[in-house]
């Protein structure tokens, strides 16, 4: 095995050595909602150019309303819940799989009776993401399912 090369183990409430992180430090437009960062942040991790996260969204809450330049690549792996994915509001299901691509507003949500965790592969250096305001929300969802979903 080469130098840097690793196992993270699961453990029943996360993974070895990876401490749960806030999911963000301000704004209310998230709820219950942890990131656990498993590949792609630490120092032994410089030649990955991607990062590897897990979020977990406890029954009820649900990820930011965003959008951004970089793309996502998602994973459901635990639990079921719905997402936003521009003007559409989609139900998840354990292991389906979303391409978020640029510029898409997006938002997860734990609210089919059931916590909601997914794997998201990102690039490693990236661009923040945005909070979409009144107007752009008007001019990309309308009156649709998906304007009534979204939590800001």
């Amino acid at each position: 095995m080469k130098k840097n090369s690793k196992i993270i183990r699961k453990t029943e409430s996360g993974w070895d050595g990876i401490t749960p992180k806030e999911y963000k430090t301000s704004g209310t437009n998230f709820k219950d909602i942890t990131r656990h960062s498993l590949l792609g942040e630490g120092e032994d991790e410089h030649e990955l150019n991607m990062q590897t996260r897990v979020f977990r969204v406890k029954e009820g809450g649900y990820s930011s309303l965003e959008y951004h330049r970089h793309p996502h690549s998602v994973m459901i792996v635990e639990g079921k819940g719905s997402m936003i994915l521009g003007d559409e509001v989609h139900d998840l299901n354990t292991f389906d799989v979303v391409y978020i691509s640029p510029e898409t507003l997006h938002q997860f949500h734990a609210d089919k009776g059931a916590p909601l965790s997914f794997l998201c592969v990102v690039d490693r250096y990236r661009d923040k993401p945005s909070v979409p305001g009144e107007k752009m929300l008007d001019e990309v969802m309308g009156d649709s399912e998906a304007r009534r979903k979204a939590r800001l």
